[in-house]
């Protein structure tokens, strides 16, 4: 269930890490995003949906719960989930990170997953069976308002679809 945990946490940290740095945040990136017709959410208090049927892939995900769902800036991010690997999942597997904010692509870039799970506590491999798992994620407070979405699309070092997940229209607001 590592890689459950690592790609809700994978889906959290690009939107974390783009509001981190404003210099990400470039009009030029401007991209039109196609709204899908049919839709697999994941189970569980979260925004997440699969980004196609998950029958074939390698993680099967029981349920993804976020606190506080929606997500707010300056707060304290709670991601729990469970799931199950139908094998292990070695290095070389690779993640395709995309982060959108409005239609601006902050983050477009496909990273090592092995090499990205280090970040969150994790390590390789992620091996078959069933996993549980808790992360903390600090927000930051100064994440620009607006509706972001976010996409993690993971496959293995062969290129077979461990699993792709997608947060539509993450709204932060302004507080005072």
């Amino acid at each position: 269930m590592k890689l459950l945990s690592a790609t809700a946490l994978l889906l959290a940290s690009p939107l974390v890490s783009a509001a981190s740095f404003p210099a990400l945040f470039d009009p030029s990136q401007a991209t039109i995003r196609i709204e899908d017709a049919e839709k697999f959410p994941v189970k569980g208090d979260n925004p997440l949906e699969y980004c196609e049927d998950p029958l074939t892939h390698l993680l099967t995900i029981d349920s993804v719960n976020l606190t506080p769902n929606p997500p707010k800036p300056g707060q304290t991010l709670t991601i729990e989930a469970s799931g199950t690997f139908h094998e292990t999942i070695t290095k070389g597997a690779t993640v395709n990170l995309e982060v959108k904010w409005g239609v601006i692509t902050l983050v477009k870039q496909t990273v090592d997953l092995c090499e990205q799970i280090e970040n969150v506590d994790l390590k390789c491999p992620l091996e078959k069976g069933k996993m549980v798992l808790t992360k903390n994620v600090d927000l930051p407070k100064q994440i620009p308002p607006g509706k972001y979405s976010v996409l993690a699309d993971v496959y293995t070092e062969d290129s077979r679809k461990v699993t792709c997940l997608k947060a539509d229209n993450i709204e932060f607001k302004i507080h005072f």
